[in-house]
């Protein structure tokens, strides 16, 4: 969302205020009915950033008090930054964040941003979003298009500056020593399993599958995979229940689960072996899967390169295959005709 950051800059002295009239979005972090099993489903319930904010309250002096109250009401702003980023925002060093972040429990500054992302996405859902959207004065829909835009390259941000290239590499290897490969999202997340599946078989050679059908079917594919095997667990937010049972059922089998979502606390999180967060926020309506996309290509990236020599000979192999079957080829002729047609 699109702010004026001079205009936010903290009186760490001070209570900051509880809202503002040019800032709508702070609103919803206040438990209302919107927010409580709303259309988005998301609960009123405290998040983990908040409960520990609260444990430490006690010990918390006014000023860090202020900061760390300020930077979730600020949290979709906040959410992607670098601690140095952070420091500079609110005019202060970066050791007073490392330290206040330590104060709330966290050993690492990874882990604290990765909590507050969770605690924005929590706190919002696509309904409260425009809500609070049409409320901020008369914004031309190029304004909307561009804090749209502005989001997604925040997550893509939030993704470089948080990604470990090791988690990329633990899946990578574990697609190269599986012997069949379940990629399983449901709704929405069916769009990143089939993209993902596809590249796996046509780019990467795996034998790989993105099942679709109702919960029982997936259950059923997912009762099929055995020790050798490994399933991807794609879902967000709260997750769905289709997704996370698929996931369950493969470790039952003794399959290998790697999920793919934006919160260590997620269910997808928990009952997965291993998993990679990526954020997934929207200015509006949906979530966003610039992020996702980004990281399976990464993936993509780690298992070509982990032999090239075998890469290589796959495209070329598809690239012979394809050559005189795959793309549109027309007469000078057929052309003209069409030109003729539209001109009509």
């Amino acid at each position: 969302m699109r702010k004026n950051h001079s205009a936010r800059l903290v009186d760490l002295h001070f209570p900051p205020a509880a809202g503002s009239a040019n800032s709508p979005m702070r609103n919803m972090r206040t438990k209302s009915p919107d927010s409580v099993g709303g259309r988005g489903g998301n609960s009123n319930r405290s998040t983990a950033l908040e409960e520990n904010f609260d444990r430490a309250m006690n010990a918390l002096g006014t000023r860090r008090k202020n900061l760390i109250q300020t930077i979730l009401d600020d949290s979709e702003e906040t959410y992607f930054l670098s601690s140095r980023e952070l420091a500079k925002r609110y005019r202060v060093d970066v050791g007073t964040i490392v330290r206040t972040t330590q104060a709330l429990g966290y050993k690492r500054y990874a882990d604290f941003i990765s909590d507050l992302r969770a605690h924005f996405v929590v706190r919002i859902n696509p309904y409260t979003v425009m809500k609070a959207a049409t409320l901020r004065g008369r914004r031309s829909v190029p304004d909307h298009i561009r804090d749209c835009v502005e989001l997604g390259t925040n997550n893509l941000g939030a993704l470089r500056s948080e990604v470990d290239p090791r988690k990329i590499m633990d899946l990578a290897k574990a697609i190269r020593r599986a012997r069949k490969i379940l990629v399983v999202g449901v709704d929405l997340a069916t769009t990143l399993s089939y993209y993902f599946s596809y590249l796996l078989v046509a780019y990467g050679g795996f034998d790989a599958e993105a099942p679709v059908g109702t919960a029982a079917h997936l259950n059923q594919k997912a009762s099929l995979l055995g020790p050798r095997d490994l399933l991807i667990a794609i879902s967000f937010g709260r997750c769905l229940q289709a997704t996370v049972d698929s996931a369950v059922h493969a470790n039952e089998r003794g399959a290998r689960t790697f999920g793919i979502t934006d919160s260590n606390r997620s269910p997808i999180a928990r009952f997965c072996g291993s998993f990679l967060i990526v954020p997934t926020s929207s200015a509006e309506l949906s979530v966003s899967y610039v992020a996702p996309v980004s990281v399976i290509e990464a993936v993509m990236t780690a298992c070509a390169f982990f032999n090239p020599k075998r890469t290589l000979a796959l495209l070329k192999r598809k690239e012979e295959e394809e050559t005189n079957s795959r793309w549109y080829s027309a007469s000078d002729q057929q052309a003209q005709d069409a030109k003729n047609v539209i001109a009509k």
